[in-house]
């Protein structure tokens, strides 16, 4: 499992001092933590209100790493009102706004997530992931109470957002479950057996839970990363292993007109859940902590942007067309 959880995104590290307060961990360690997100503070809040009829609610990846304090001490989690560590998290939430949301509202709160280097065991991430669900779990029943207005909306989370998230799905109330369109739990397996943990098998099947992880083949993926029992191609939107062709630019961090696309080959590996994409050629998809030459985790969201793009909307629209259809309720895919 230690090899599973490196597998958080980190895009920047960040080194600053912060307003600290002290507070006794789930280790009994005395740790210095940085003051809680407050959501009704608009500044903790990541919106981009399109006036749409559904929204999305996603939940960032690690993008914090360890930072030395200017007592000395070391901060596993990120400071919400910091603006150096902040940055990185504004990053994602506007590329992620940028690629994915197409004509949704798009929510994202700021919460003190667990740097990268938490997840180097079972019990660092045990013992301080805790203080970042609690964040994030604050920050959904506020969006719930007084931002969400009523409608249906996408759930989302990529790495560390996505186990957050699929605690979320987990303790959801069965009525605000009925006005999920979607969870989509981007770069993480998923084992849990639970009500609200469905799994999708088409492109437009409402309810469900979407699921995938990119490898270059089997013996690319980490220990512990085989074998969830929700796997789904995002790019055909099937779960069999019906092969797909997807072309795009491969990376990220270059102008799209300075790159040739890729032509690539994507599809489901039955047996271990994974997705086996060929023809990648990108080399700049490793972190140095993560080391896996043909693991495209820090990818999931890019390769595929368009597809989730367009798939959110799709299903948002299917789900809409039939509570207007069924005065309020949700009709089971």
């Amino acid at each position: 499992m230690r090899k599973k959880f490196q597998l958080m995104l980190a895009a920047i590290l960040v080194i600053c001092g912060m307003t600290m307060v002290s507070c006794l961990s789930n280790t009994k360690e005395t740790v210095d933590v940085p003051i809680a997100p407050d959501y009704q503070d608009s500044t903790q809040w990541y919106i981009t209100n399109r006036q749409a009829a559904a929204d999305v609610f996603y939940i960032i990846s690690t993008e914090t790493g360890d930072y030395s304090l200017p007592n000395g001490k070391i901060c596993h989690y990120a400071d919400t009102y910091s603006d150096s560590l902040r940055a990185p998290l504004y990053g994602e939430m506007l590329g992620v706004d940028t690629l994915v949301s197409g004509q949704l509202n798009f929510f994202s709160p700021y919460y003190r997530q667990c740097s990268l280097q938490s997840f180097e065991s079972d019990s660092l991430a045990s013992a301080r992931m805790p203080l970042a669900l609690d964040d994030v779990r604050r920050a959904f029943q506020y969006y719930l109470e007084h931002k969400n207005g009523g409608r249906p909306f996408v759930l989302a989370g990529f790495s560390q957002g996505a186990h957050i998230m699929l605690k979320l799905l987990k303790e959801m109330d069965d009525n605000t479950f009925q006005r999920m369109i979607a969870a989509y739990a981007i770069g993480i397996t998923i084992t849990d057996d639970n009500p609200h943990i469905v799994a999708a098998k088409r492109a437009d099947d409402t309810g469900v839970t979407i699921c995938y992880n990119s490898v270059r083949d089997k013996g690319c993926a980490m220990p512990g990363w085989t074998n969830s029992s929700i796997a789904i191609n995002p790019v055909n939107w099937r779960t069999d292993s019906t092969h797909a062709i997807l072309i795009t630019e491969p990376s990220p961090l270059l102008p799209v007109s300075e790159q040739t696309k890729d032509t690539m080959t994507v599809h489901l590996d039955t047996a271990s859940g994974l997705l086996i994409v060929d023809g990648y050629t990108a080399k700049d998809y490793m972190l140095p902590l993560l080391g896996v030459e043909g693991n495209y985790h820090t990818r999931e969201i890019w390769l595929y942007r368009d597809q989730l793009r367009e798939n959110m909307v799709l299903r948002a629209s299917r789900m809409i067309k039939w509570i207007n259809k069924n005065d309020g309720k949700r009709k089971k895919s």
